[in-house]
């Protein structure tokens, strides 16, 4: 696959930027991000559209500003890491990978074909950057606290940042994660909700209510903010400011398949395929 952007950014130019030349740079990058997803969901004919779409915005600017990373030496010891706890929104994070350099973009076109290194959920084993094989939900935030607590007991100083899905908050094995991780102290974890509202099937509020879910983060002793998860230079102060001593919980409210009109908080666009002609108005509209 030919991605749209030759020269993405690089995290030391997005520092050095303006804050508006930053959030440009940065939305121009999650706009191809979301045509590549877009492309490889029709050539697979299955994926997670609608919470690939979601989560570009967060990973796009983990990715090009914030995290510390080698594509050349992706198993560096000192490098941040970066969990994908969501992992059925494996779409985004392999166009991002490809973005930056770890993976070569031809590789997307074989996402999801049998015998693929790009599976429907990530593995690290078969793909570089890739720290953790998930997919079951509530894993990644365990594996996490994991890494957080690795970083201190080393003096390592990484850096650790996991994406969850909203309804991924209704496992258990994610609340005693975080309960673990404020007893502690983790101020190098950082956990962030794609608060998009939309589970497969229905609402997050329908099936088990949530809110107010930066009351409960709080509660279990992190420090719990709540944002527009679309917001780039919003997301890039917040994931690059001081630590304070707690973890942090990052409530990025999102929109359920942002950039298409079409699939925008439709819980039926959770899996579901775009046809030829909708793929062809997708593009057209995140080519504006």
């Amino acid at each position: 696959m030919t991605l749209d952007l030759t020269q993405p950014p690089l995290p030391s130019e997005i520092a050095a930027a303006s804050r508006d030349e930053r959030a440009r740079r940065l939305k121009e990058t999650a706009n191809a991000v979301r045509r590549s997803i877009v492309r490889m969901i029709d050539a697979a004919r299955a994926g997670h559209i609608g919470g690939d779409l979601s989560v570009t915005d967060i990973l796009t600017t983990l990715y090009f500003g914030v995290l510390k990373l080698d594509p050349a030496n992706p198993l560096a010891a000192d490098r941040d890491r970066f969990i994908l706890s969501k992992g059925h929104c494996a779409a985004a994070l392999y166009s991002v990978l490809a973005l930056r350099g770890f993976i070569d973009p031809a590789l997307l076109d074989s996402f999801m074909k049998p015998l693929s290194v790009l599976n429907g959920h990530p593995n690290r084993r078969k793909v570089a950057g890739v720290e953790a094989n998930t997919g079951p939900l509530g894993h990644g935030l365990p594996i996490a606290v994991g890494s957080a607590i690795a970083s201190r007991l080393c003096g390592g100083g990484w850096r650790t940042f996991v994406v969850l899905g909203d309804g991924e908050m209704q496992e258990g094995s994610n609340w005693e994660a975080a309960m673990a991780a404020g007893h502690r102290g983790l101020d190098t974890l950082c956990a962030i909700v794609d608060r998009n509202r939309l589970q497969q099937g229905a609402r997050t509020e329908d099936t088990n209510r949530l809110d107010p879910l930066p009351e409960k983060w709080a509660a279990f002793g992190w420090e719990a903010v709540e944002i527009d998860g679309h917001d780039h230079a919003a997301l890039y102060d917040l994931f690059t400011r001081p630590r304070t001593g707690r973890p942090l919980a990052v409530i990025a409210n999102t929109l359920k398949g942002k950039g298409v009109s079409f699939i925008e908080d439709r819980v039926e666009w959770h899996h579901k395929v775009p046809s030829a002609d909708q793929v062809a108005l997708a593009l057209e509209e995140l080519a504006r």
